[in-house]
């Protein structure tokens, strides 16, 4: 039987350790395991684009699991009534090949983004930073805020978005949560004495949501609304002057900021920065950012988290997703006792 977290499910786990303490704890989980970035198999994952949006499976495995996330991209959703993101994910046993957990991922992609993001920036926004600007109050805003605030310090929020209901509902969430929020005019004036920017936008467009002027020496720009061709936040000219930090080559080149650039762009995987392998932020004034588009492995930290939390609770639902006939090798035997008696002729 597979153990089965549904969303009400996580919504409790949550709630009882806390939103960022629970974040902390899958950043903790997410460091470790890009210490040992080497021990994972690792590919692309697999996107089915669509005119209105994008299907995706995103893979992952160590020798002990496999992960695997199913996770759509649909901006037009909210028009629907529907979430933009919606996304459920597996953790298997590798030895056996059968699924110890089934999780509902919506939530949980919102958690691991902003647990990536914050542990991102711990190593390359500049030490101290306190005032963060956020750009695009979608479903992530309130999450990345949390990270920031649980692995940084950020209590302080500069927003802005193009809806004006966005920043109404950013800032009745934030309200009683202990940051000082101020809503700018317009994205400019929202960066204005930032030490951080979050680009989170929805929309499947090149965009240009910082142009170059709006970025000074010393910011880290934390940019995770691009995360599939023909999607982008930032002006190429931004790129140019800054250093880059992916997490996985292969698909932040096709998917992320650096699909704007030519094919040899110099970047450095965060995980090697994390590892000591490489170096991350290595001036005050240097501009760094983070061409983050999501990766198979932070999923599989983040259900392999889960999958700690919840081991040995008797609590919660059992899934009959795979057969169990007495004889392993008589799988017909479980059809035909369903079936009704045959006359005989």
């Amino acid at each position: 039987m597979t153990v089965y977290v549904g969303v009400e499910d996580l919504c409790r786990l949550v709630a009882s350790i806390g939103m960022e303490p629970f974040i902390q704890g899958i950043a903790d989980r997410l460091e470790s395991d890009f210490r040992r970035w080497e021990e994972f198999d690792k590919a692309p994952r697999y996107a089915s684009h669509s005119p209105d949006g994008v299907i995706e499976l995103m893979p992952a495995a160590d020798r002990r699991r496999f992960s695997f996330k199913y996770v759509n991209g649909h901006p037009k959703n909210t028009r629907l009534g529907l979430q933009t993101v919606a996304a459920f994910g597996v953790l298997a046993d590798v030895d056996t090949g059968y699924p110890v957990l089934l999780s509902e991922m919506t939530l949980l992609t919102a958690l691991r983004t902003a647990a990536t993001s914050a542990l991102a920036a711990r190593y390359l926004a500049r030490p101290g930073s306190r005032t963060m600007a956020v750009i695009g109050l979608g479903a992530q805003s309130e999450f990345q805020a949390l990270g920031f605030r649980a692995l940084l310090g950020i209590d302080r929020l500069r927003i802005w978005d193009t809806d004006p209901a966005a920043i109404a509902k950013f800032r009745a969430n934030m309200a009683t949560l202990g940051f000082q929020v101020v809503a700018a005019s317009s994205a400019p004036e929202a960066l204005l004495g930032a030490d951080i920017v979050t680009t989170v936008t929805a929309d499947k467009a090149k965009a240009t949501i910082l142009s170059d002027n709006m970025v000074g020496a010393g910011i880290h720009i934390n940019a995770v609304g691009g995360d599939c061709p023909g999607k982008t936040e930032l002006a190429p000219a931004i790129l140019s002057r800054g250093s880059v930090f992916v997490e996985y080559p292969e698909q932040t080149r096709i998917e992320g900021e650096i699909q704007q650039m030519p094919a040899d762009f110099p970047v450095t995987e965060i995980w090697r920065v994390i590892a000591g392998k490489a170096v991350g932020r290595s001036a005050d004034d240097e501009i760094t950012i983070f061409d983050s588009v999501g990766f198979g492995i932070e999923d599989f930290s983040a259900l392999s988290y889960v999958h700690a939390l919840i081991e040995g609770r008797e609590d919660l639902r059992r899934l009959d997703l795979i057969v169990k006939p007495s004889d392993p090798r008589d799988l017909f035997s479980l059809v035909r006792q369903y079936q009704p008696e045959q006359q005989a002729a």
